[in-house]
């Protein structure tokens, strides 16, 4: 049977949050996370949107969204400037608990009423005061199908394996002594045996020796990154033994490797498995005083373009968040003025060269992804609100 409903305008943005939560099988509202600044955006412009001269040229008065789409994606189809996205969705506290209540086949209607524009979920025809309510079948992967903040498949893999510490812990890490049969490099399913405290977890990721993070400005050390070599599963704890003539003898632990990127072996350091990093976040602007630098490209490349991961000297001490967009800047050369007989000395004006979008963030520096380049990114860049 199919009910409507009628909409007051002044509960417009919670009902459509209810219906938006029936519609999904999302967590509870309680269990989503959200930050001061995401209840700080929703609060002012929930009913105020954005102007019109925010929209893009061709921004359309309604979009379904599609499998594949992302909250980046739908963002540069309707604004000039994407970060914006939280005004012009308008959310209220509910919704902006969790942008990923947006799904494939649901409709986003552009209202531009009164001089601003707003995004409202709904239908794009008929009876705009009405929202039909009826029972439907949903197909979704075990990811629940809603949309994410940038394409998933770039970043998955550093959600939880791309790793920092604070200290070089991992010189103190179990470490592995020795490979099944002798062996110098070790394969997935093939056992390794490892020396030191591994009662801690069952799953562990298995490092490469980490290399210090230096700021380019001042030469701190930021953090040490840990090169991920793959994953490791505890099959049994080590222990110490007589031998035949009563003297101690040192067993290691055993572990079977499950996951590799590229070959584990002796010397390689072990650190326990994290959770990975799930909570919703979406495209913003940070704070107008945040100013950084890309500190380096992950890997070994020496220059970066777009969908390439960077790494930025700015962290959560300097209040940078997951979802935060970045403007990339190269800072201009020095050049000598040839026309003047004197010769001065110019430097030319900084030049905007792209954007980045950080998704995952360490005490005293964070994982960006190069959304958007038009010229090569490098170390030294730097990084400005957009």
């Amino acid at each position: 049977m199919t009910r409507s409903v009628r909409r007051h305008p002044a509960l417009s943005g919670l009902c459509l949050a209810m219906l938006a939560a029936l519609a999904s099988p999302s967590l509870p509202a309680a269990d989503l996370p959200i930050t001061s600044g995401q209840r700080s955006t929703a609060q002012q412009v929930a009913s105020q949107g954005v102007a019109l001269s925010e929209l893009a040229p061709n921004a359309p008065d309604s979009y379904t969204i599609k499998r594949g789409d992302t909250l980046w994606a739908i963002s540069k189809l309707y604004l000039l400037r994407p970060w914006r996205w939280p005004e012009l969705w308008g959310m209220n506290i509910d919704q902006i608990r969790n942008p990923h209540l947006i799904y494939p086949g649901q409709i986003l209607v552009l209202d531009k009423s009164g001089g601003r524009a707003r995004l409202r979920m709904g239908t794009p025809v008929g009876d705009p005061g009405i929202v039909k309510l009826q029972p439907r079948v949903r197909s979704d992967s075990l990811d629940d199908g809603a949309l994410t903040a940038v394409p998933a498949h770039l970043i998955a893999p550093f959600l939880n394996q791309a790793m920092v510490f604070d200290t070089d812990q991992l010189a103190a890490a179990p470490r592995i002594v020795a490979a099944q049969e002798g062996r110098v490099m070790l394969s997935k399913g093939e056992k390794a045996y490892v020396r030191g405290d591994v009662s801690s977890a069952r799953a562990w990721n298995v490092f490469r020796e980490a290399k210090p993070l230096l700021d380019p400005g001042t030469g701190e050390v930021l953090g040490y990154e840990a090169r991920f070599v793959g994953s490791a599963d505890l099959l049994k704890i080590g222990e110490v033994r007589k031998d035949a003539d009563g003297a101690d003898e040192l067993v290691p632990s055993t572990f079977s490797i499950t996951n590799i990127r590229e070959e584990a072996g002796v010397g390689d350091r072990l650190a326990p498995a994290m959770s990975p990093e799930s909570d919703a976040y979406m495209p913003r602007a940070p704070g107008k005083d945040m100013r950084g630098q890309v500190l380096a490209l992950y890997g070994d490349a020496l220059n970066g373009g777009t969908n390439q991961i960077v790494t930025l000297n700015r962290g959560k001490r300097d209040n940078l968040e997951r979802g935060h967009v970045l403007s990339i800047w190269r800072a201009g050369q020095k050049v000598v003025d040839r026309t003047d007989p004197d010769k001065p000395m110019l430097r030319l004006p900084d030049e905007r060269t792209g954007l980045v979008f950080v998704f995952r963030v360490f005490d005293r520096v964070s994982y960006a992804l190069v959304l958007q380049a038009q010229d090569v990114v490098k170390a030294g860049d730097l990084v400005l609100p957009p």
